[in-house]
């Protein structure tokens, strides 16, 4: 009998303990399954901020590449001058829009021509804010009746009806940058230079610079 009690006993034991052994192997599972939800759960907001903080770099760097584009020159490009058709004219012109493009431009130049009923065209449709003004870069002043005849004849030509002007001393501090012609200015109404004058006809661009700088005015 005594024998019978402890084999029972022994299997009663045997099989508590398998039953432990069982649970806690569920316990365990149950545990790690939890640790690794946490786990990926922390990685995702890790990520998220990240992402984030990256998002935000970016914005910033781009505010601080358009801030750099449409940065202004220190100091008002003033001048009295004449036009093509010899009446006077003076930096007041760029008080009365918001921005002026200025087309420094040659009457030898062919690139400078080409261009020229595309500017004329632009000038028509620009919103009432924008104008588009010439600066005749080879017209030696008002004298130089040669050149200034040849410039109205490439105007009418083309169809470019807006302001042309003949430099003089005014304008040499800016033509003693220009390294070629057509060079394109943009100028606010204070008559101060915005952004990087751009070299060579290319007027698409003129044009992307005008509406991303009037959408600067916009906002």
């Amino acid at each position: 009998m005594k024998r019978k009690n402890l084999v029972l006993a022994l299997a009663i034991l045997s099989t508590m303990a398998l039953v432990a052994c069982g649970n806690s192997g569920k316990t365990e599972t149950k545990a790690s399954v939890e640790t690794e939800a946490t786990t990926e759960k922390a990685t995702e907001k890790a990520t998220e901020k990240a992402a984030e903080k990256t998002s935000e770099k970016a914005s910033e760097a781009a505010g601080e590449q358009k801030a750099s584009n449409f940065s202004v020159s220190d100091k008002s490009l003033e001048f009295t001058a004449e036009n093509l058709a010899l009446e006077s004219v003076d930096s007041s012109i760029f008080g009365e829009k918001d921005l002026t493009v200025l087309n420094v431009w040659g009457t030898f130049c062919g690139p400078c021509i080409q261009e020229m009923p595309e500017l004329g065209e632009w000038q028509r449709n620009l919103p009432d804010n924008v104008q588009i003004i010439g600066l005749v870069a080879d017209v030696a002043g008002k004298e130089d009746a040669e050149h200034i005849e040849l410039a109205n004849t490439i105007l009418d030509k083309t169809n470019a009806h807006f302001t042309n002007i003949i430099p003089n001393n005014d304008f040499a501090d800016l033509l003693s940058g220009v390294v070629g012609v057509p060079t394109t200015f943009f100028i606010n109404k204070e008559g101060k230079i915005v952004g990087k004058p751009i070299v060579g006809a290319q007027v698409p661009k003129y044009k992307a610079f005008v509406e991303e700088y009037l959408k600067t005015l916009a906002s």
